[in-house]
């Protein structure tokens, strides 16, 4: 065995490939036919304050059948073992990818153990490993379940932004028929099955869903699964997304004091924060549901407008706990928060007496590709509309034109007070749907009816007045029922 360092020409291909960011722990080496049926260690040093490890390995010659195995200690002892079922891993307190064991990054000193099965007499293979340290307040990619976008083309997806399993309080139907907590993978099938682009795993307050998902995620490898949790306070819920790091929820403890806390948490580790069904009830039947927790508006991305367990219960969007007049308070406010929905799922597999609710509704968001980061840039954007039925060519889209400049939903254009504004609806929709046009919060007089199909309809608006100025639209089905829910255009008056 020889552990001379090699340059980087040796491994450069292989390299090419690597999506990882730039190692802190570079480990080069040589085998030759004398490490054959042996074990060895590589030692490294984990500093303070590491929270997270990333190992990415690569080796030649598997062409004369050479073999080395993967395995991990911490300074305690073990830490797992892939054998050589994977080149790259990765763990933290939280979650770790399958094979390893979440837990404590300890400092001192680790080993990444390299087990040979085989190594001919006459064989050489180089290998080298790179390991990355995270830190808490890092705004890295590993939060991801995968460093891939699934689908690279701009587009139109669709998802569901509150889901439950196990991990939390899902249940379901075992095979015997009896509930019990209701496992991961049949939400995932639930979705692929509703034809969604991605779900978000949002258990109340639990890091563990993060390893199914770790497993999960190769296998539906259509399927987005976004990092996701439901902080559960007494004083209202609220989704994260993002982030797979630890984040307090005893809102009102030293740990975190006020809901500005939690939104700069979320935000330095490069997350979003939506306030989940904030009109619900709060007692007995559904505790610290409802939001009344002290909030500047500013501090918060999104707002879950549309509920599926709401949606259930009162039989469509708008009744009792419809978060609509919520969300347009605080846009009357002057704060840009992107209207999202969530099924709230926690019984997902279809049955013969049981339709999943996984999807119902949907969130449907523009985006550059089918990735965790560029979907979550889509819903800080607005760039999305919330849909209560089934379809993948389901649309609603919004252009807002005057003297020649234009906007599309999230955006702001600059307007002349009292000037004429074009706005413009692109809708799929069933046949029988109409649209309405909501100004600053009041419905307009004029309803269009919608085409079948591929259709656009237009409205002329007049922004004038103090305060917030926004538009946005809803599309009602033909019983009079809202199917789809738009994201706003803002206006921004500019003096003539």
């Amino acid at each position: 065995m020889s552990l001379k360092i090699l340059g980087f020409t040796a491994l450069a291909a292989l390299c090419a490939t690597s999506a990882l960011a730039t190692p802190d722990v570079v480990m080069k080496g040589r085998l030759t036919g004398t490490a054959h049926q042996t074990y060895i260690d590589l030692p490294f040093q984990v500093p303070e304050g590491v929270t997270r490890i990333t190992v990415s390995f690569r080796y030649t010659g598997r062409e004369q059948k050479s073999t080395i195995d993967l395995g991990l200690d911490d300074p305690n002892g073990f830490r797992g073992w892939s054998g050589g079922n994977k080149s790259e891993f990765t763990l933290s307190a939280t979650d770790a990818t399958p094979s390893y064991l979440p837990g404590p990054i300890i400092t001192g000193t680790w080993n990444l153990v390299m087990g040979v099965p085989n190594m001919r007499p006459d064989a050489i293979s180089d290998y080298e490993a790179d390991i990355t340290f995270g830190h808490a307040n890092d705004k890295v990619t590993v939060s991801a379940f995968t460093d891939k976008p699934l689908n690279d083309k701009p587009g139109w997806y669709r998802g569901d932004f509150h889901s439950h399993s196990a991990h939390s309080d899902g249940n379901c139907l075992s095979l015997a028929g009896q509930k019990v907590p209701c496992p991961a993978f049949l939400t995932l099938e639930a979705a692929k099955a509703r034809g969604l682009d991605f779900v978000a795993l949002s258990d109340h307050n639990s890091t563990s869903q993060y390893d199914s998902e770790r497993e999960l995620q190769p296998y539906f490898d259509t399927l987005l699964l976004i990092p996701a949790r439901e902080i559960t306070t007494f004083h209202g819920h609220a989704n994260i997304f993002g982030t797979t790091e630890f984040v307090p929820f005893r809102l009102g403890t030293k740990a975190l004091p006020d809901v500005k806390t939690l939104a700069d948490i979320v935000h330095a580790k490069g997350a979003l924060i939506s306030v989940s069904h904030p009109t619900a009830p709060t007692g007995e039947a559904c505790m610290g549901c409802g939001w009344d927790a002290p909030t500047d508006y500013s501090d918060i991305d999104a707002i879950e407008v549309v509920n599926g367990g709401s949606v259930f219960a009162q039989h469509g969007v708008e009744g009792p706990t419809d978060g609509i007049p919520f969300w347009q308070a605080r846009l009357n406010e002057g704060h840009h928060l992107t209207a999202i929905g969530g099924s709230d799922n926690h019984d997902a597999p279809d049955t013969p007496d049981h339709r999943s609710p996984v999807g119902l509704p949907t969130t449907v968001i523009y985006a550059e590709n089918l990735s965790q980061a560029a979907l979550l840039d889509g819903m800080k954007k607005g760039r999305a509309f919330v849909d209560m039925g089934v379809g993948a060519d389901r649309l609603l889209d919004l252009k807002a034109t005057s003297e020649k400049k234009s906007a599309v939903m999230g955006e702001t254009l600059a307007v002349r007070a009292n000037s004429n504004v074009l706005v413009e609806v692109e809708v799929k929709a069933d046949a029988g749907s109409r649209a309405e046009l909501i100004l600053n919060g009041q419905l307009q007089p004029q309803v269009l009816p919608v085409d079948a199909g591929h259709a656009t309809v237009s409205f002329h608006v007049t922004p004038k007045g103090q305060g917030a100025h926004w538009v946005r639209v809803n599309i009602r089905d033909k019983d009079g029922k809202i199917e789809m829910i738009s994201n706003p255009i803002y206006f921004k008056l500019i003096k003539k």
